[in-house]
């Protein structure tokens, strides 16, 4: 049971393992795009290849969701970004219980948007975890850990692609331990729990009014999705790639400025200057913000709002 691009290594690994998948559970197509188009879940392009059942419910809370579920005798369940709370006598079908690949060390992070959070918060260290599910939120036992660095570099993007890759490989080594009965699952210590809650695309907008490295934070949490953007010339301007400064250049917050060295330009913030690398000017592609300026000198000392 899984939706995004982040279960595909996981069903994958499913896929090449000893079980028998007997089906994929995805949340419906839905419209994405300028043109408006039905696009197919990654998780479904992905099990449709592999000519396994999909499923695609509006709900699981119905008899007949639960009758469907029941008709395909799972002993196990695996989960990974499904998007659908599970309800109770959902949980019970499967013999072996229902397990979830969450991307965060739990109790850190639960909740819908764990890797963005984990960039906005500053976290030097995430992880993924496999517990048992139970009826509330990522709050189950514990079967196993395993820890991963974050990058300075990383975005929710590359976070999620590596994340997936080790949900999957530590799936592959508790699996057989966990049907074998050689694990013991741990409860999660309540007093540390944090919850993520989920990222929508106003939250994108860029206020100056904060400290640069909180900003710069954001860009690479909200990359690829929603993407932050700030408004020149009544125009949407996407920061794709920025930097934290010092306080390298005087201003008024908001104000684009000329600066010495490698990093050409910034905009003055309530704490520090955010030094600009890529951009994407509404309507045009990506470029570099050298690129950007050489065709629109007026934009240093303009007011970004």
């Amino acid at each position: 049971m899984g939706t995004p691009d982040f279960a595909v290594p996981i069903l994958i690994s499913l896929l090449h393992s000893p079980y028998d998948v007997v089906a994929a559970y995805t949340q419906p197509d839905k419209q994405a795009g300028r043109g408006r188009k039905v696009v197919a879940p990654p998780v479904k392009r992905v099990a449709v290849e592999n000519n396994i059942p999909v499923i695609q419910p509006e709900t699981l809370k119905s008899a007949e969701a639960i009758d469907r579920m029941a008709d395909f005798k799972p002993a196990l369940i695996v989960v990974a970004a499904f998007g659908y709370i599970l309800p109770r006598e959902l949980l019970s079908l499967p013999e072996l219980g229902c397990l979830n690949v969450h991307p965060s060390l739990l109790p850190r992070h639960r909740g819908p948007s764990p890797i963005a959070h984990t960039i906005l918060c500053g976290d030097r260290t995430t992880g993924v975890t496999i517990m048992l599910v139970n009826e509330k939120v990522d709050s189950g036992p514990i079967l196993a850990q395993r820890a991963e660095d974050v990058s300075t570099e990383d975005t929710t993007g590359t976070l999620t692609s590596r994340l997936a890759i080790e949900g999957a490989a530590l799936l592959e080594e508790t699996l057989p331990k966990w049907i074998e009965g050689k694990i013991k699952p741990q409860p999660q210590d309540e007093s540390q729990a944090t919850y993520s809650k989920l990222i929508r695309s106003e939250e994108a907008e860029i206020e100056w009014r904060l400290p640069a490295e909180e900003l710069w934070r954001g860009i690479r949490a909200y990359n690829p999705w929603p993407g932050c953007y700030t408004w020149w010339k009544g125009k949407r301007l996407q920061i794709l790639e920025a930097i934290p400064l010092g306080d390298v250049a005087e201003g008024e917050v908001g104000q684009v400025v000329a600066l010495p060295g490698s990093v050409e330009i910034g905009v003055i913030t309530k704490r520090g200057v955010l030094g600009l690398c890529q951009v994407q000017p509404e309507g045009k592609r990506q470029m570099s913000v050298k690129d950007f300026v050489r065709g629109r000198r007026d934009f240093i000392g303009a007011l970004l709002a």
